[in-house]
């Protein structure tokens, strides 16, 4: 500024502090371009103080991703008392250039109307370390990573204090002072304030150890089948009412009762197969009403005998004539000039250049370039004179040129989509300048580092040195302007794909004569241009219509803005410029730096062209400009805005006014009107309104229509908002090598006339004015309405983002999902906003938008400063920021997901029929309604053998630590089983029938021990230990065991009994009320008086106690005769005979897993080999070296056990391999579970291990239930379980319905093994108690020798459950007793053929009926919403949901950095909504290991629930979605 001879000294300290502000902003390439910038609206104000540094109500440009800058202050006291209130300046001040007086009061009077609501939205909850922002962000450079930094917890006082729950009015009113104290008084404690909370260990893989533990005491008995959990849930089981949680869902389920805006009977009904659509629109929207529109033309464009016959000529001519006439002035860093390129070296340097590129490139004169070829140009802002010559040299070559911007790094925004231009332009070649060349990112061989999706290029230097000059008598050939490229301009969708429009050589010159006749250019006048020279109107005038005409053009590159920002108004002062070229942000420049400057006139002026003057929002910019400068001479009307596209390029221009010419009038539209497309005039509801100016006529030459932009190309009436079309000479032609979209258009056929399109929305109005109320780019089509970006961010910005939003960074978009556009607004937010600010003004800015513009937003996030991807210029890159939001890269610092406000598309809730058994059930032999019943049984199971289990039979062998730890045969069991039994008649004082706890860890002194029970004519209860290192969470479960089953006295080890008897086990439970404890480590050796034989086979063996999935202790008694059964169903099954050996590695406590631990090898004879699974957690191979080592055929396995060796080793089979470890022998591995079989896991573990020999057959599943533990499983004969694909649409309204693979929803079932000899099962419906037919999705009832007697229950209560055991059905056979799973299912019969020969009955079960959710009607099950869940981002390594007060609540397991936990929100909400038709009401981010999982693999969901409610879980991050 000094060399314009300004004194800086000599400012007032405000303006030399605005200055510096502009500066860094300069700096920091926080330009905004690409012509989307957005203006606020405003009337000219009517007084200007002159002392003021600035313009009071200065309003600017602001771009979709503008930077607020420092406001201009009305005075300098207003000013001091802005910067006493915010001692801080730093960039996330509001500028008045946003500043839209009308607009600002149209919103905050919208936000008072919200005041009387009292809605009070949940603030999220954070853990402390998450996103604790400190100044040092301030200081990262854009583009480099802040991870760090981020997820250190810094000491930030006003972010550390937790968020207050406070009313809507505290925040609504400003009425929050000092809100980093005030808060943290009312606010409930955050988590882990309050109590000092463990922090939880993040173990490589679960433990075991915590298997079954009720952080809650769970319900001791079941819930009947017709209960409804709900009941349970509403009553929070337990949890404190006080609880944050609670009262956060409270707020929740209040905001979500406020009626949404469609009313229900525009839903749309589901109940069948149809996809659910967007309601119809209402029949009361405005339509268009006026008559069809009439083609409007230009004036003829006048033929004037000096034009020459191409534009190169033209070059020729001046180059020849006028050699000394300057062409251009490019402007140093510092806004002098650096140099005069005049007309005869411009046209000498780009003969040498033409004649270089023809000839000279290839070895020994070989051509590579012909006339034709593409040749991109990469050259900076900085170097127009290179440009200038770069492109006529190519013209004279006739090589077509393709100015690019110049790549900055590997990473840049939209790198591969100009890597799709150059390849759909099959350029090979980049010229550029040699200061630009060092420039590039290299790799470290010192060649041009090979950008993303770029081809291969061959980079040549363009500088004069190393040009050759040709011989006397090469001359260019210069042909007639005809149909051939010219050049290539590129042009972003809004998808984000980079396109080349191929302006021909005819277009381009009557394209320039068309700018000349309307901008009444002559020849040797000045123009002063600030836009990018190498596309658009920069191009257009700077470049091509200058030199046609001899205009000297002062190019002003960004850069210099950083010294001056009023250097192009000194240029046109300096020049005296008769034309200048500008956006509304340079207006805006120029007013911020403005000082009353008396050598400053602006009289010279004949044309202010305004580039983007087509944007809504540019009014007030260029009002406030006028305002400012019209004392420096600037005349009203030589103010000219005009509307571009790269397609039709320049539609309409103002034209220069005669002086004192009244301005055009402005249009005042009904944004409501807009939205549906159609033109009304606003004038009573001032709160949406739109105020527009013209930009102008049509050009000289063209014919310009308007059509609708959806269908057919139509005419639209004239009050009808449309897209216009042009028809003219002056045009781009085609998209170059993209024939398919070219046709679209470039070739629009109305009214018998094919014309080239502009994308833009417009008005034709005003006798034929045209007014332009937004582009196509940023068309936002929400529920069949219309919304632009532009005015989706002027509100944002009118919501007082003074705390919140970094210099104004705001992006808008929108994105697909659940059939309809979704709203989406990012923000960049300031590094010292408080939780508080930001969550404040994102809640103020839903309800501005749904007030102005009656739509709902769907997300809002804010991310840290400087993080949003760039365009060149520094404005937001919009395409990429919608990707990294929709990949899950975009790291929010702070998000609002607002679902239950705008889906309003979901399907009406199902209403359930009264059911009951009528004449369509009428049962004829196996038929029900004309289908085959659904039952299937096993083979039938011959005589049982004794009952007495103990015989004397084959060695079980306890493993661990891959070393035989102990073995035992039959007989040295049988004798430590008779010590046992010894010691408890002794000690123990036992009677018959008493119940007797055995606490042991997996291993032979457990087998002893349950033998030595009976022996002593007691009844056996095994329990897992406790956990030593976390008794306060494992021993209430053996607490509760012990007091539910009555034992009278606990065998164990020495070591348990100490940790039963420990201060730390009686910090949790009374130790003093334990039954006797005995342990027996060391036991004389004494026998009991006799071996105990029970009277009858029905007597009760032993008592199996399992913690249920949904959280509920259930005990089940088991006959001796049921034992017996069992054991000789699963020897038949798999063949078990004395010779066999197979490998255990299950949890030895309940279920299937104790029966073959403890049961199936003394009964069958065969030896066991036992694994704990607790060992795979230290000795992660251990399992499978076993099998290989021992050849083992038959193994039986977990699900957990499984997922531990497929993530833990799946990686290193090769390894495995090496140390000979082979898996070719075994024949079945069963895995072993109460659910549907995991499918996917049992794939991808016969995948991973196929290199090491293992059968893709031999995996397999087993299914058993509470009543009935082992009902089938994968037998040695028989076909291979078959697999089938079902609707989950169908699912949902308990239908099976089944589909193809890869049909959408589709959702894969596997068959649960054979059913066992001996079983029976049938499908029957829960509600009416009739059989179903072949596959029909019903209840699993079994048949069985081997079902459990009945639930061991205190008080006296079996009669509650009783129909679990013994049920009958309601019509059909009436006297078979059968037994409830309480699993739903179905059978189907296949083509496959059993053992003997008959067709092949498959049971498929899709899941339990108790942790079904009913949710809008329909009955979801968890692990399918869970599957799609987990694909949603690659760090989610698992997740569980369940629900409360019918809110669905996520938990979700971040596997990544905590970086990566509010990406997760989105993509859960997207892809359960998207999947399933379900809003997720909370979305829960918590570390890897919190969902607690049981022996068998299986989440424990009531377990975390209840946590959850009760604050436990020190969540990561909790969102409440509205």
């Amino acid at each position: 500024m000094a060399g314009r001879g300004v004194d800086m000294s000599a400012l007032p300290k405000e303006v030399r502090d605005q200055l510096a502000e502009l500066d860094l902003e300069l700096s920091e390439g926080k330009c905004l371009g690409q012509g989307k910038e957005k203006e606020l609206k405003k009337p000219p104000p009517p007084a200007y103080d002159a002392h003021a540094p600035g313009p009071s109500n200065a309003s600017g440009s602001t771009h979709v991703n503008a930077h607020t800058q420092a406001p201009p202050p009305s005075s300098s006291s207003r000013y001091r008392d802005r910067r006493s209130r915010r001692p801080h300046r730093s960039g996330g001040t509001r500028d008045d250039r946003y500043r839209s007086d009308i607009h600002t009061e149209t919103v905050q009077a919208a936000l008072a109307k919200h005041k009387e609501e009292k809605m009070a939205l949940p603030m999220p909850t954070k853990r402390r370390s998450t996103y604790v922002q400190s100044p040092v962000i301030n200081c990262t450079p854009p583009g480099s990573s802040s991870v760090g930094a981020d997820l250190e917890a810094l000491d930030t006082p006003s972010l550390l204090q937790p968020p207050s729950l406070q009313s809507p009015d505290s925040w609504i009113n400003h009425s929050v002072q000092g809100s980093s104290t005030s808060s943290s008084a009312s606010s409930t404690l955050s988590h882990g304030e309050g109590k000092p909370q463990p922090q939880p260990s993040q173990p490589q893989a679960r433990d075991f150890s915590q298997v079954d533990r009720p952080n809650n005491p769970p319900v001791v008995q079941g819930m009947s089948r017709g209960q409804s959990r709900s009941g349970m849930m509403e009553t929070a089981d337990g949890v404190p009412i006080n609880s944050r949680v609670s009262t956060k869902i409270q707020q929740l389920l209040n905001t979500l009762k406020r009626p949404k805006r469609p009313p229900l009977s525009e839903f749309f009904m589901d109940d069948q197969e149809e996809i659910v659509e967007v309601p119809q629109p209402d029949p009361n929207t405005p339509r268009p009403e006026g008559r069809q529109i009439i083609p409007v033309k230009g004036e003829p464009l006048g033929v004037v005998s000096n034009w020459p016959p191409a534009l190169q000529a033209a070059l020729v001519r001046w180059g020849a004539t006028q050699g000394k006439s300057p062409a251009l002035t490019a402007l140093d860093i510092t806004g002098k000039p650096l140099y005069t390129l005049t007309y005869g070296k411009l046209w000498s340097r780009s003969v040498k250049l033409a004649y270089t590129l023809l000839n000279k490139l290839g070895p020994k004169n070989e051509q590579v370039l012909k006339p034709g070829d593409r040749v991109a140009l990469v050259y900076p802002n900085s170097d127009p004179g290179m440009f200038l010559v770069a492109f006529y040299g190519c013209l004279l070559a006739e090589v077509i040129p393709v100015p690019i911007e110049v790549p900055l790094s590997h990473k840049d925004a939209g790198s591969s989509q100009v890597g799709f231009l150059l390849g759909s332009c099959s350029v090979s070649l980049a010229l550029t300048s040699e200061i630009c060349l060092k420039g590039l990112p290299k790799m470290p061989t010192g060649e041009i580092l090979q950008f993303k999706g770029w081809p291969r290029l061959k980079w040549v230097v363009t500088d004069s040195k190393y040009l050759t000059k040709p011989g006397k008598d090469w001359q260019p050939h210069i042909p007639t302007a005809n149909t051939d490229p010219a050049y290539i301009e590129y042009k972003a969708s809004k998808e984000g794909t980079v396109m080349g429009v191929a302006v021909s050589k005819v277009a381009m010159l009557t394209h320039c004569q068309a700018l000349t006749q309307a901008c009444n250019y002559c020849e040797g006048e000045t123009l002063v241009n600030v836009l990018d020279f190498k596309k658009d109107m920069g191009l257009w005038h700077g470049v091509l219509t200058s030199v046609m005409n001899r205009i000297h053009t002062i190019s002003v590159p960004y850069a210099v803005m950083k010294a001056c920002p009023l250097s192009w108004v000194q240029r046109v002062h300096i020049h005296k410029a008769r034309v200048a070229l500008v956006k509304c942000r340079d207006l805006h420049w120029a007013m911020m730096a403005h000082r009353e400057q008396r050598d400053t006139s602006l009289a010279s002026l004949h044309m202010l062209i305004v580039a983007d003057g087509a944007n809504p929002w540019s009014v007030s910019s260029c009002d406030a400009f006028l305002n400012v400068f019209q004392i420096h001479g600037l005349k009203p009307e030589v103010i000219c805005p005009c509307a571009t596209s790269p397609e039709a390029m320049t539609v309409a221009i103002r034209r220069p006014g005669v002086p004192g010419t009244p301005i055009p009038a402005r249009a005042i539209l009904s944004m409501g009107g807009l939205s549906h497309g159609v033109i009304r005039v606003n004038a009573e509801d001032k709160n949406s309104a739109l105020t527009v100016q013209d930009v102008g006529h049509v050009m000289p030459g063209a014919l310009m229509c308007i059509v609708k932009p959806e269908g057919p190309p139509q005419l639209c009436k004239t009050d009808e908002i449309g897209e216009i079309v042009v028809n003219s000479r002056a045009g781009g032609n085609m998209y170059y090598g993209l024939p398919g979209v070219t046709k679209n258009t470039f070739e629009v056929r109305t009214h018998n006339h094919s014309i080239p399109p502009y994308v833009l929305q417009h008005i034709l109005h005003l006798g034929s004015l045209i007014f332009v109320v937004g582009k196509n780019e940023g068309l936002l089509m929400v529920s069949g309405r219309r919304h632009n970006a532009d005015d989706l961010v002027a509100t944002a910005l009118a919501v007082e983002p003074v705390k919140t939003v970094y210099r104004g960074r705001i992006a808008v978009f929108s994105v697909t999902v659940f059939y309809d556009e979704r709203i989406v607004i990012v923000a960049e937010q300031r590094p010292d906003a408080s939780e508080e600010d930001s969550f404040q003004w994102m809640s103020r800015v839903l309800q501005a938008i749904d007030s102005i513009h009656q739509v709902g937003l769907y997300c809002l996030a804010l991310v840290p400063a400087n993080t949003l991807p760039k365009t060149h210029l520094g404005g937001i890159h919009i395409f990429e920021t919608k990707q990294n939001f929709l990949d899950g890269n975009l790291h929010p610092c702070n998000i609002l997901m607002c679902p239950h406000t705008c889906v309003t598309n979901l399907p009406k809730p199902r209403q359930k029929q009264p059911v009951g058994v009528g004449p369509a059930s009428i049962m004829v032999g196996n038929l029900v309604a004309g289908k085959r019943i659904a039952q299937a049984a096993g083979r039938d199971l011959g005589m049982i053998e004794d009952q007495d289990l103990v015989r004397k039979v084959g060695p079980p062998q306890d493993l661990s630590h891959h070393t035989i730890v102990s073995t035992a045969t039959c007989v040295q069991l049988h004798k430590r089983a008779e010590k046992i039994a010894a010691v408890l008649i002794e000690k123990g004082s036992i009677n018959t029938g008493n119940n007797v706890v055995l606490l042991y860890p997996p291993g032979i002194d457990l087998i002893a021990s349950f033998y030595g029970c009976l022996y002593a004519g007691c009844v056996p209860v095994t329990v897992r230990p406790p956990h030593p290192q976390n008794l306060a969470a494992t021993l209430p479960t053996v607490r509760m065991i012990i007091d539910v089953s009555k034992a009278a006295c606990i065998l164990t080890t020495q070591n348990l009994m100490r940790t039963l008897r420990s201060k730390e086990a009686a910090a949790t439970v009374n130790i003093k009320t334990w039954p006797t404890i005995i342990d027996t480590d060391d036991l004389p050796r004494r026998r009991p008086p006799m071996i105990y034989k029970p009277p009858t086979a029905e007597m009760i063996a032993y008592l199996d106690f399992s913690v249920s999935t949904t959280g509920m202790l259930t005990g089940v008694k088991i006959s001796h005769a049921a034992v017996s059964a069992l054991c000789r169903s699963i020897k038949l099954q798999c063949e078990l005979y004395s010779s066999r050996q197979i490998a255990i590695c299950l949890d030895p406590y309940c279920g299937l897993g104790f029966v073959l631990w403890c049961l199936a090898s003394v009964y069958s004879g065969h030896q066991s080999i036992l694994i704990p699974p607790l060992e795979l957690e230290s000795c992660l191979p251990l399992w499978l070296s076993t099998l290989s080592q021992y050849r083992i055929r038959d193994t039986f396995c977990s699900y957990s056990v499984m997922e531990l060796c497929t993530k833990g080793i799946g990686t290193q089979t090769e390894i495995l391999k090496a140390r000979g470890l082979n898996l070719s022998c075994v024949r079945s591995c069963v895995v072993i579970a109460e659910e549907r079989p995991r499918l996917a896991l049992t794939m991808s573990f016969s995948k991973l291990f196929k290199d090491l020999g293992l059968s893709p057959r031999a995996v397999s599943t087993a299914f058993g239930s509470r009543v009935n533990l082992a009902i089938c499983m994968q037998g040695t004969t028989g076909p291979d379980p078959s697999t089938v694909y079902v609707d989950m649409k169908s699912l949902r309204h308990d239908r099976v319905r089944l589909v193809e693979r890869g049909a959408p929803q589709s959702l894969p079932l596997m068959e649960s093994g054979k059913i066992l000899p001996g079983v029976r099962v049938i499908i029957v419906n829960p509600e009416t108690r009739g059989p179903l037919g072949d596959s029909h999705l019903g209840e699993i009832w079994i048949n069985s020798p081997h079902s459990a007697s009945g639930y061991y229950a205190i008080y006296g209560e079996e009669s509650l459950q009783a129909d679990h055991f013994n049920t009958k059905l309601s019509f059909g056979d009436p006297t078979t007793l059968w037994a409830r799973t309480g699993y739903l299912g179905f059978v189907k019969r296949t083509e496959l053929l059993d053992a003997a020969g008959d067709r092949h009955d498959a049971l498929f079960v899709v899941g339990s009926l108790d942790e079904t959710l009913e949710l809008r009607g329909l009955r979801y099950h968890p692990i399918d919403i869970e599957t799609s869940v987990s694909r949603a981002h690659r760090s989610i390594a698992e997740s569980a949901v369940f629900t409360w007060t019918n809110l669905l609540v996520v938990v979700a397991e971040l596997s990544g950095s905590e970086q990566d936990a509010l990406d997760l929100v989105p993509l859960v909400t997207n892809v359960v909504l998207e999947e399933h038709h379900l809003i997720v009401g909370v979305v829960v981010i918590v570390d890897p290991g919190v969902i607690p999982i049981n022996s068998r693999g299986e989440k424990q969901r009531m377990h975390l629930r209840d946590s959850f409610l009760a604050d436990q879980l020190d969540p990561i991050y909790v969102a409440y979605n509205m």
